[in-house]
């Protein structure tokens, strides 16, 4: 019997990517097959690309990739085949258009216990280790993981855009914005965007947008921001001075992985202020630590994954309310992984990138 094959991305490790044919998965066990429409182009792809230790482990952390791996987790697919288990367990049927949360979690963690899945002990996730990603014509869903209907009508790589923007709602929750609050969100990108659009839905009085480059700026007024500020231009700090009235900022949600941004951060909030990291570094950030405690008594937090806000993402993306057809700008066929990656890199001429399947490109 022959197996049947595919193409897709295979990571052999950092800057060695490469485009192979490989097995067609089967129906896992209680689990779906899904034919990829669109697969993002994640920063934290592009950093696992470069070697960043997170990824690769050091002295600290072990490692997260795996060589061998198929990468990508911003994933939108069609169902082909399912098992009667799936369908019931995740309400979706053969022909289904479906997104995947990116952890597939053990559930019988201490964390999965309690309801933080998004933090679960065993840390597989499509792409990167335990489960290949969406890099390829088809990705298999195991049993245990998290899977989301989307609408059908949306463009392949706007469905796609489901797992950035569940992200950066996570750390807009993380905030507890308040009606009255101030919030600075650092970077325009995906995820940047994704917290304006977020911090405007819970209400914040001013949402203010911090970037280096116009047109995406330009897009975060798009995406609800009510000031947008040039950091290379403008004066940010006597700026938000002058909307708080000399106090700064209430929140700051940083989502550009840049270790000047974390000081920046701490600079821009009141005193009592909250700072939420999402920011996926590629080396150490350090800042003074008397800045969080005895000046300013901060309430710092981290954001990781998007735990819970999956079918408000998926809501609204069918909405409309973000500028998507200027978010989603390069889809790519497969075959041209390595030009999506370095559009990501360059970040001035791309915000989101994402590929398209060779069979399923049509320019």
């Amino acid at each position: 019997m022959t197996t049947e094959t595919m193409q897709a991305v295979v990571c052999h490790g950092p800057e060695d990517y490469r485009l192979e044919q490989v097995p067609r998965p089967s129906l896992p066990e209680g689990g779906a097959l899904v034919r990829v429409e669109a697969v993002g182009i994640c920063a934290s792809d592009l950093k696992c690309y470069h070697g960043a230790a997170k990824f690769w482990g050091d002295e600290h952390r072990s490692p997260w990739a795996e060589k061998g791996r198929i990468p990508g987790h911003e994933l939108v697919g069609e169902v082909v085949e399912i098992t009667d288990e799936a369908a019931a367990r995740w309400g979706v049927a053969v022909g289904d258009r479906v997104v995947s949360e990116q952890i597939v979690p053990d559930w019988d963690c201490r964390y999965c216990l309690r309801g933080a899945y998004h933090m679960c002990a065993t840390h597989d996730m499509y792409g990167f280790k335990g489960y290949d990603g969406a890099m390829a014509e088809f990705i298999a869903f195991p049993a245990k993981a998290l899977v989301h209907k989307i609408s059908k009508d949306l463009p392949p790589a706007h469905a796609a855009f489901a797992e950035p923007l569940s992200c950066a709602l996570h750390a807009v929750e993380r905030a507890d914005i308040q009606f009255e609050d101030v919030v600075v969100v650092a970077g325009c990108g995906p995820i940047g965007l994704g917290m304006i659009a977020g911090a405007k839905a819970k209400g914040a009085a001013t949402v203010v947008a911090l970037d280096a480059i116009a047109s995406k700026l330009d897009l975060a007024r798009a995406a609800g921001a009510d000031v947008v500020l040039d950091i290379t231009q403008d004066d940010i700090y006597a700026a938000v001075r002058d909307l708080t009235g000399g106090f700064g900022a209430d929140v700051y949600l940083e989502g550009t992985g840049h270790p000047a941004a974390v000081k920046q951060g701490l600079n821009l909030l009141r005193k009592l202020g909250t700072y939420v990291e999402y920011g996926v570094f590629g080396s150490e950030a350090s800042a003074d630590w008397s800045i969080i405690s005895d000046d300013k008594e901060l309430d710092v937090r981290g954001a990781h994954l998007g735990p819970h806000t999956w079918p408000k993402a998926v809501q609204m993306i069918e909405s409309g309310v973000l500028p998507l057809e200027d978010i989603c700008t390069h889809q790519l066929p497969l075959s041209r992984f390595q030009e999506g990656l370095d559009l990501v890199g360059s970040g001035a001429s791309s915000v989101k990138v994402s590929l398209i399947p060779d069979s399923s490109y049509t320019g």
